[in-house]
């Protein structure tokens, strides 16, 4: 039997993917076919490739609520935080604040010499 012609392979395709695992190709094609038989040989081969890893973004909590003033008169702060679920890893999205703080005011404190007196009327 005379065995069927083949083209060379091409070249290899592009990995499948921009980053991370993939699969990539090459072809070949059939000249002509076998004379008395049938033309087995494969046309086409896949085989993995690698790219660098792909980029991954920092990814948050949602923001928890805000935290009671922190003076029970005159003028404070509140905070609120929010937790990283993900670490940025490969060059992703750094991650932003994970802590707020903003001012309050709760009522005015009083002072003075009147408030001594009223203290001591009130704790008898």
């Amino acid at each position: 039997t005379i065995p069927c012609l083949l083209s060379p392979w091409s070249e290899w395709s592009d990995c499948s993917v921009t980053c991370g695992k993939g699969m990539r190709t090459r072809q070949r094609m059939l000249k002509s076919a076998a004379e008395l038989g049938d033309c087995n040989e494969e046309l086409e081969q896949a085989e993995k490739c690698m790219l660098p890893e792909c980029p991954i973004d920092c990814e948050l909590t949602e923001w928890s609520q805000w935290s009671e003033c922190n003076t029970s008169c005159g003028k404070g702060h509140m905070i609120r935080t929010r937790m990283i679920k993900i670490e940025p890893q490969f060059g992703g999205t750094a991650c932003p604040e994970t802590v707020q703080r903003t001012k309050c005011r709760v009522r005015k404190c009083l002072r003075g010499p009147g408030m001594e007196k009223r203290r001591w009327k009130e704790a008898r």
